[in-house]
């Protein structure tokens, strides 16, 4: 389990602990699935008759055309999965096929011939894969969205992660040199090197008030992570880590950013700032969309309002 040590004002500790990353987990499971849906595939069309006969039935006439007709269906299932990064609908296209397949092998009970000791070992390794199915997809479903834990101290924790078609080290770069921030966030109006890992951001807060603070790197690895905190006097104490992890069958890059902050004034001002638009949680889901734009295309589509950074402009 790794952490990220978060020193707030007064010198006291707080343990942010991080689970490992379930989605890109699921990311892996799905392209495992998609594979095995292919191989399956081909083999019920090359060979219907000698998979009916292994799972219990006569393997001729309707078993012969039907497993060639779940080939089929396994086939485009397994590419569909293949050809997308996060491939949810695809998933339970997965899960509705293996309920299919399990009526049709409850039904191959009653058939002449049939034997019912495979028949039973097929349905329940069936059953299985539906359940490692479902779970497959609705865990890749749940890594799209962004996660908002409050802690009992009133402290909020945001996740969020998102694909870029990029490696991780032209990502990893990009990043870590923070003036490039502007580029891609959208309140953000400037930030300065204060020393190798310190730098002062200045933003545009509620009304166009500006916002400045100094932040300090506290971990970072070469093209795989980067932490952060906020020093003493920011207007709000927040610290996080973004994460570039290669994404399965070369798919480009996960970046995950989680962050933890305090809001000033607590819940009341949280949810102030949501109704206006500046929960650090809603910036958080932009920012990513833009930084995926920006690195993929070279270009932002639409400049933001007040911040001239936002036009278009490659990205190196």
């Amino acid at each position: 389990m790794a952490m990220v040590e978060v020193r707030r004002g007064g010198g006291e500790r707080d343990l942010w602990r991080r689970r490992g990353d379930g989605g890109l987990s699921a990311e892996r499971l799905a392209a495992g699935l998609g594979w095995f849906s292919i191989g399956l595939g081909v083999a019920e069309i090359l060979a219907p008759r000698a998979v009916a006969r292994g799972v219990g039935l006569e393997g001729r006439g309707p078993a012969r055309t039907l497993a060639r007709l779940c080939g089929l269906r396994e086939l485009a299932a397994g590419v569909g999965i293949l050809s997308e990064r996060r491939p949810v609908i695809w998933m339970w296209s997965r899960v509705v096929g293996d309920v299919m397949d399990l009526a049709l092998l409850g039904a191959g009970f009653a058939a002449r011939g049939a034997n019912r000791r495979r028949l039973a070992a097929a349905t329940t390794a069936v059953a299985g894969v539906i359940v490692v199915d479902a779970i497959c997809a609705q865990q890749l479903a749940d890594a799209g969205r962004l996660s908002v834990q409050a802690t009992a101290d009133g402290t909020l924790r945001v996740r969020r992660r998102i694909t870029v078609n990029r490696p991780p080290d032209a990502l990893y770069r990009f990043w870590r040199d923070f003036t490039n921030a502007p580029r891609f966030m959208e309140r953000i109006e400037s930030v300065q090197a204060t020393g190798e890992r310190r730098t002062h951001w200045r933003a545009r807060g509620p009304g166009g008030i500006a916002v400045e603070w100094d932040a300090e790197v506290t971990e970072e690895r070469p093209n795989e992570r980067i932490a952060w905190r906020s020093l003493g006097g920011a207007p709000f104490q927040h610290a996080g880590v973004v994460r570039f992890e290669p994404a399965p069958a070369g798919r480009g890059t996960v970046v995950s950013v989680e962050m933890e902050y305090t809001p000033p004034g607590g819940a009341v001002t949280a949810t102030a700032a949501k109704l206006l638009g500046y929960a650090p949680e809603q910036q958080l889901q932009e920012d990513l969309r833009r930084f995926k734009q920006l690195m993929e295309t070279g270009v932002l589509a639409v400049a933001q309002p007040g911040n001239r950074s936002m036009a278009a402009g490659g990205a190196r």
